[in-house]
């Protein structure tokens, strides 16, 4: 049951965002596996992932019908609009990328239902902004696109993602106005429902513990000296008598935050004085991650390898592991659950619209 999780909650993503998924995916030679986050409990992962980014959580484990090998060409209708299996299959893909595998043969036909839901529910909502004559203003649209412009490192790179995905900027603005107009319809239906009470937020700390525990943690800034895996000898040493170089400097007083700002070749971090946030252990590059939880705050390493190349770790400061406390935890657990409550109110309002449709299912 496990592996359908994730899933059902890019299912749920997918489904309710049409053509605003368009992103910059660039690769860093920094050495964090995931990227560290800024001192979050360890609730907070957890949360979100629970509140699937306001969709609907996932229904409880039923039989399902069984979805046939092959799809027809139309899948389903709501209101004598289309959805076909095109429509379904680009929706599939947009989950299964978003995940990162295939869906699981044996969690096949309880996806696929979730997502032809979720597909339902979206085309739903969709005919209700044009019932009650959403409108986004054009100014709104424009800076979503100026948004989704800036994760690109320039126009070309912007355009070539958009021919990879067959989309126009016209047609991308024509979805986002879509995706704008249905977030603008919910978000005026819900708005008064999702409120949290203090005594709401103290039960779910009491009651959840476990769910914010926080492991040791490690705040340190980094120079890397990248190195290519197929680099030759002669090109190793020189990036190592770079590195140690800048060691040098770094133990005799030079701040390390400019040496790492005009030398680190880590993109994600040199312009932040090679500054990487806290971490915890497992986040990082073994080699890294072991130097850095053995040091002591306020000092520098030697130059440490790893598969990026070469590295000068400072540890600014470490954090014992233990319980989250609850001025710390509560805006988070308040975001939380006001994410649950207005999924499922969003849920309960595409689930009054399906009562007043007529919704034919064809698998």
């Amino acid at each position: 049951m496990n592996r359908v999780i994730p899933f059902v909650v890019v299912v749920c993503l997918t489904a309710c965002t049409k053509g605003t998924q368009v992103s910059a995916q660039t690769q860093s030679p920094a050495p964090a596996k995931p990227a560290a986050r800024q001192s979050t409990p360890a609730a907070a992962g957890q949360a979100a992932t629970t509140a699937g980014e306001a969709t609907p959580a996932a229904a409880p484990t039923a039989a399902v019908k069984p979805v046939p090998a092959q799809l027809p060409e139309v899948v389903a209708k709501v209101n004598g609009d289309t959805i076909t299996k095109a429509d379904f299959e680009k929706a599939l893909h947009s989950a299964e990328q978003r995940v990162g595998q295939p869906v699981p043969a044996d969690q096949r036909d309880q996806v696929y239902r979730r997502l032809l839901d979720q597909l339902v529910g979206y085309r739903l909502l969709v005919q209700e902004t044009k019932t009650r004559n959403v409108v986004v203003p054009d100014a709104e649209i424009d800076a979503r696109i100026g948004q989704i412009r800036q994760q690109f490192p320039n126009e070309e790179a912007f355009t070539k993602a958009l021919a990879q995905q067959n989309l126009s900027v016209e047609k991308l603005k024509a979805d986002a106005r879509t995706d704008m107009a249905v977030a603008k319809m919910i978000s005026d239906e819900v708005a008064s429902k999702v409120a949290v009470k203090p005594t709401d937020i103290d039960a779910f700390y009491k009651a959840n513990q476990q769910r914010f525990q926080q492991p040791e943690r490690v705040h340190a800034s980094h120079i890397l000296v990248s190195v290519p895996k197929d680099a030759d000898a002669a090109a190793r040493a020189k990036a190592k008598a770079k590195a140690d170089d800048l060691l040098k400097q770094a133990r005799e007083g030079k701040d390390f935050a400019e040496l790492a700002k005009a030398n680190s070749d880590d993109p994600g971090s040199a312009q932040n004085g090679g500054d990487l946030g806290f971490f915890q252990a497992g986040q990082m590059v073994g080699p890294f991650n072991d130097v850095a939880f053995a040091q002591k705050p306020g000092t520098i390493s030697d130059v440490v390898e790893t598969d990026f190349g070469y590295h000068i770790i400072k540890v600014i400061e470490k954090q014992p592991g233990g319980v989250v406390p609850f001025d710390e935890a509560k805006g988070q657990i308040q975001q939380f659950l006001e994410q649950q409550n207005r999924s499922q109110q969003a849920e309960a309002f595409v689930n009054a619209l399906k009562t007043k449709s007529k919704v034919e299912i064809f698998i």
